[in-house]
């Protein structure tokens, strides 16, 4: 079937122009007012509608085309609406984009730049289609709030399915923003273990003096300070799931007892001479090289391989094709439904932008920007400026000079790599070919300020 197209102008003749122009592609419906147009838009529910801004009783006026944008939007907030009209003044098109119109062309029309955009309006309005189609499919099989349509995601789907039914430790594969605990969340509530604790530790984030004692506990006395018996996140999750995320931080000595916990199931507190069985089941979680660390003494081999059991690689954002304006699509409705906002959409230009960007810090960097948006944008539509996505010029961006350009490089360089490693300076310094000191002489002379604390 065709698609349908509404047409609502007040001169008959150009409508049969119109309509004689683009009835080869679509099913015209055509309107010569207010009412008529309202009337056919809620009968035949068409995604796109060519709007003239002079219709009676005031043809002169865009008052009552815009009326009509309004009314119309406010039965299918995402219709898309494109404004065509002899009042063609700037202030005119601005005001219908700020109403919420698609776009804007001004007569006479050129039949081939209107082609274009149709076709362009109605593959968004194919696309966001899906996407509630897709979210509705979803709701019965929801992996935790993790949302995708593309392949690489379906196979991270299925694997969870399958890793979920038996109780060998898995190991987490991805950069950061990849959502790596939502996975493995989803694992344990698809588990038998689901009625049991889901317990989650940065191993990245506790000093190397304390983590022994965060995952087996302390008896009373075992050192200055341990004025009572306590119990380790492994204990703590025992008949549940223990989350070791950023585990290639785990400092070698406790590697080893790590180790022996996964192959005998048992573990002694610090300061403890009791062997005490815990029924954990471990999954694991990294954005570094392992393979790297086992090779340079950092990661025990064996203990690899005991985590290692089933891998599970996510894909970067920028690898799921199709799936990154699902999600933005998907955020934004949750963020502007909690912000009191419904109905607002992105504007071309902003789906355009989402869609060039790299997203170099994946889901949680697009979760973000559409959050920061949704509170700091505009009540209706939200630009590529609104998500802190619109690119400069290539003069101003790159620099006039050499030594401009060269810096904004490096700029970038740096700031991409902070973003990968979660402001590791170690591993950022590392992927880069150039050594700790070396890198914090450029990020002091190219004025970069770390997003976030430290983590080494």
């Amino acid at each position: 079937m065709k698609p349908t197209l509404l047409i609502v102008d007040d001169d008959d003749e150009i409508r049969t122009q119109m309509k004689w122009a683009l009835a080869q592609d679509y099913e015209i419906l055509q309107a010569g007012d207010r009412a008529e147009a309202v009337e056919k838009f809620r009968t035949a529910h068409p995604a796109v509608v060519l709007l003239d801004l002079g219709l009676p009783p005031n043809p002169a006026t865009p008052e009552e085309g815009l009326a009509t944008l309004s009314e119309l939007l406010a039965v299918d907030p995402l219709a898309k609406i494109v404004i065509i009209s002899g009042q063609g003044e700037k202030t005119n098109a601005l005001q219908a984009i700020g109403a919420g119109a698609y776009d804007f062309l001004g007569k006479p029309v050129e039949m081939v730049d209107l082609k274009l955009l149709l076709k362009r309006c109605f593959h968004v309005a194919q696309l966001e289609r899906e996407y509630r189609e897709m979210q509705g499919r979803l709701q019965s099989d929801a992996f935790d709030g993790i949302l995708g349509t593309s392949t690489p995601m379906q196979v991270v789907f299925d694997t969870i399915r399958k890793v979920a039914t038996v109780d060998a430790p898995v190991l987490i594969l991805g950069e950061s923003g990849t959502g790596k605990e939502m996975t493995a969340r989803a694992i344990h509530n698809r588990s038998a273990r689901k009625s049991g604790p889901f317990v989650a530790i940065n191993c990245s984030a506790i000093p190397e003096t304390l983590i022994e004692s965060e995952l087996f506990g302390h008896e009373k006395g075992a050192f200055t300070g341990a004025h009572v018996q306590r119990k380790g996140r492994i204990e703590g999750a025992s008949g549940g799931t223990l989350f070791l995320d950023e585990v290639g931080e785990i400092p070698l000595p406790i590697q080893v007892k790590l180790l022996r916990f996964l192959q005998e199931r048992c573990i002694e507190r610090v300061g403890g001479r009791q062997e005490i069985p815990v029924d954990t089941r471990v999954v694991a979680a990294t954005n570094a090289d392992l393979k790297k660390g086992m090779l340079d003494g950092s990661f025990r081999e064996d203990l690899f391989y005991r985590l290692a059991v089933v891998q599970i690689a996510l894909p970067a954002l920028r690898n799921r094709e199709g799936d990154i304006l699902f999600l933005a699509q998907s955020f934004l409705q949750q963020f502007a439904s909690e912000s009191g906002k419904a109905g607002l959409s992105f504007a071309p230009e902003a789906q355009r932008a989402i869609q060039r960007h790299d997203w170099p810090g994946n889901v949680r960097e697009l979760q973000n920007r559409v959050r920061r948006a949704v509170i700091m944008g505009g009540e209706k539509r939200l630009s590529a400026q609104d998500l802190e996505l619109t690119n400069a010029t290539s003069s101003n961006r790159i620099g006039s000079t050499l030594k401009e350009a060269r810096e904004a490089l490096e700029r970038e360089l740096l700031q991409q790599a902070l973003r990968k490693h979660n402001n590791k300076i170690t591993a950022a310094a590392t992927e880069l070919g150039i050594s700790r000191p070396t890198f914090y002489e450029l990020m002091e002379k190219l004025g970069i300020n770390k997003s976030g604390p430290e983590r080494e």
